[in-house]
């Protein structure tokens, strides 16, 4: 079995980091998980609407998947929670994964839930990906 590779994200998962003590990214073998991904900037700063924040939690796991050497096209499991999930949030979340990965179709769990790790959050993206190059 492979050594594992720990990554931080430089920005916020340097925040984290220093914070929390936790890694956003890890790789053993040719796979790759990573932890949930929240819409921030590196400022810890969230957009007003949950399309918008949406949106950059996808950013956000692309750049935490770079890190590891890994892009969309390598995942397979998307897990996704949501403060509220409603209709709007399950809509955009799938019209990202049509734009990300427009040939293939991940599994995905969509979960709703009370909180999540930081009071301005609505939404938390956490992926496994495999690389097969």
């Amino acid at each position: 079995m492979s050594k594992p590779e720990f990554f931080v994200t430089p920005g916020y998962g340097e925040r984290n980091l220093e914070l929390f003590h936790y890694s956003q990214a890890v790789k053993v073998g040719n796979r790759v998980e990573i932890s949930g991904q929240g819409g921030w900037n590196d400022d810890w700063e969230f957009p007003e609407a949950i399309a918008d924040e949406i949106v950059r939690a996808f950013e956000n796991v692309e750049r935490t998947l770079a890190m590891a050497g890994a892009g969309w096209e390598d995942v397979i499991h998307v897990n996704s929670y949501h403060l509220p999930l409603d209709e709007e949030t399950v809509q955009v979340m799938a019209d990202r994964f049509r734009h990300h990965m427009p040939d293939q179709a991940p599994v995905w769990t969509c979960t709703g839930v009370p909180a999540l790790g930081d009071p301005k959050m609505r939404v938390e993206i956490r992926v496994t990906a495999v690389l097969l190059k």
